[in-house]
């Protein structure tokens, strides 16, 4: 469920002449029966509004005073979000003979033609004040207050985030409001401004109107308009006609794929950048300990203890905080099992609060194996909004895979990848582009959308990724990742999962072995390859050619170039 409340503005919209009607009130507890949360913005002030509309209960909260004041009905708490204007001001509008003159808690409120009067006293008394304006009524607030900070002050409370509250109003006071929810809707009868910049506009006026979109929400949670909510989508690069290529904020599913080296953290980096600046929340389970430098997220997993489901739970349910969760520390064959349970449980989340928004799995051919017997279960229908990354497309269960909207390729063998793809879904292979991909670029194939895939330049990250070493010190790399000491005719077979247990066993085999795969060039090609340290690579690649025969001083130079990057400690 995208969107889990609904903020409703009073006068003009959810009432008319001041009253809201039987069938208005009926809509709304139908939608507070489909689980999803009320909140009431108003400009008036709290006595005021009770004494005219007989059912608060049926809001979670009230944003009163045009965002100075919030109320909760079901136990009448009520907390002050500015402080009132100072008694000098409302004596001087009075001497001025500014009749009306309404004072609430915090807010001061007359009408036109007083406007005038207003800001001369502001500035007779040299007042930070500031004047709202709501059709005929003019309202004097602490300087940034307003429906949308008042709004921001509920969501606090019901732990939820702008991006999954629909927002409905009339008047100009209402913009600073509906320009905060994920989509903004205007009743019929609303300022043409207000229609104007709206994301839907109601054929009802007033109560008739908020039923319409109560009607919507409940049947099938806004998804006719999703088309015209395109600003929300998160950019993933530039295209060959120099169009920008975006990624939908909700209702998709992602493959990101391609050979090892090839950019797939580059991208993803830049992604959960982007998210976390557009305020989305993601959880990202990380198996191999590639995102330890990401900056827009709580780690989870660090210092040789595994990370728990309720870990990772408890860092979700503050909106503004977004997980990693490091699995180093899991063995291969546990990884699934804990992934699942995690997404079991981040989906119960979701009915709840609408988020995470997004959950991206990186090497995803771990984490949901094709091998792994209760696959064809494990992501089901309404689980959107992931993102899993491999180099093995048709090493993750085709239950999943037939469930990936976009397919983003990346690396040295693009078609190669999309075969893979293509076979495991039984889907008939596009026509794509020929020829590699250059550094920096990518495919990306919107399936559902019947086109071929295209080309397009990757925006990078905004900060450069440093990758932590623990991973590649003392972690656990899959056994495609890892080095394998044969010697000539193969007669060994000893694995190096980490760079600590490969200095290990290059002590201990005999010099055979050690400069058989020297000659090779097998030492610069794992850390290039699998390591993804080119730095490593080339100077292991410079003692491979000139030490080829010297088995000792070669082992010396390529462990003091190892330990000189790389330490066991996080």
């Amino acid at each position: 469920m995208r969107y889990v409340a609904l903020a409703c503005d009073y006068d003009g919209t959810l009432a008319a002449h001041g009253k809201v009607d039987d069938i208005t009130v009926a809509a709304l507890e139908r939608l507070s029966v489909s689980g999803r949360k009320l909140i009431l913005v108003t400009g008036r002030q709290l006595h005021d509004l009770l004494s005219v509309f007989p059912r608060p209960d049926l809001f979670d909260w009230i944003v009163a005073e045009n965002g100075a004041l919030l109320y909760r009905p079901a136990d009448r708490e009520m907390r002050l979000l500015g402080e009132r204007p100072p008694e000098e001001f409302i004596r001087l509008l009075r001497q001025q003979k500014v009749d009306p003159v309404s004072v609430g808690e915090v807010i001061v409120a007359t009408w036109t033609p007083h406007e005038i009067a207003v800001v001369e006293a502001i500035r007779t008394l040299g007042l930070g004040l500031q004047v709202v304006f709501n059709k005929g009524a003019v309202m004097v607030l602490p300087p940034n207050v307003n429906k949308g900070t008042g709004l921001v002050a509920a969501l606090a409370e019901l732990e939820l985030s702008t991006h999954n509250v629909v927002g409905i109003g009339d008047a100009e006071n209402d913009y600073a409001f509906l320009n905060l929810c994920e989509c903004s809707v205007a009743v019929n009868n609303a300022l043409a401004m207000l229609k104007e910049h709206a994301d839907l506009v109601t054929r009802g006026d007033h109560g008739s109107g908020v039923v319409e979109l109560i009607d919507k929400l409940v049947a099938d949670d806004l998804s006719e308009i999703e088309s015209r909510l395109r600003r929300h989508d998160i950019p993933l690069g530039i295209s060959e006609t120099g169009e920008e290529v975006r990624l939908p904020a909700y209702g998709v599913n992602v493959l990101l794929a391609g050979s090892s080296g090839g950019g797939k953290s580059t991208i993803t980096t830049g992604l959960l950048e982007r998210l976390a600046e557009h305020g989305y929340q993601f959880c990202l389970v990380d198996p191999e300990g590639d995102y330890d430098g990401l900056q827009p997220a709580i780690s989870l997993g660090l210092g040789g203890r595994a990370p728990t489901v309720a870990e990772v739970l408890q860092v979700l349910e503050q909106v503004e905080d977004n997980a990693r969760a490091n699995l180093l520390d899991i063995s291969m064959g546990d990884r699934p099992a804990l992934f699942v349970d995690l997404l079991s449980r981040i989906q119960e989340l979701r009915v709840r609060t609408g988020r995470p928004h997004w959950v991206v799995g990186d090497e995803a051919h771990h984490l949901l194996p094709a091998s792994w017997a209760p696959a064809p279960l494990v992501v089901p229908r309404e689980v959107q909004n992931l993102l899993l990354i491999t180099v093995h497309p048709d090493r993750i269960a085709p239950a999943v895979l037939s469930s990936i909207d976009v397919l983003v390729v990346i690396g040295e063998s693009p078609e190669q990848t999309m075969r893979e793809f293509c076979r495991a879904v039984e889907q008939p292979m596009p026509t794509i582009p020929s020829g590699q991909l250059d550094q920096g670029e990518a495919l990306v194939w919107f399936r559902r959308a019947e086109t071929d895939p295209f080309r397009f330049q990757v925006l990078p990250p905004r900060e450069t990724f440093l990758r932590h070493h623990r991973k590649y010190a003392v972690g656990s790399l899959g056994p495609d990742k890892s080095f394998y000491f044969r010697g000539p005719g193969e007669k060994l077979n000893l694995r190096a999962q980490n760079l600590e247990l490969f200095i290990q066993l290059a002590e201990g085999v005999d010099n055979a072995t050690w400069l058989y795969h020297l000659r090779r060039g097998d030492y610069s090609r794992w850390f290039r390859e699998a390591i993804k340290d080119e730095e490593l690579a080339d100077e292991a690649a410079k003692i491979e050619q000139a030490y080829a025969n010297v088995p000792d001083l070669s082992r010396a130079l390529i462990r003091e170039a190892i330990e000189k990057r790389y330490t066991a400690r996080p």
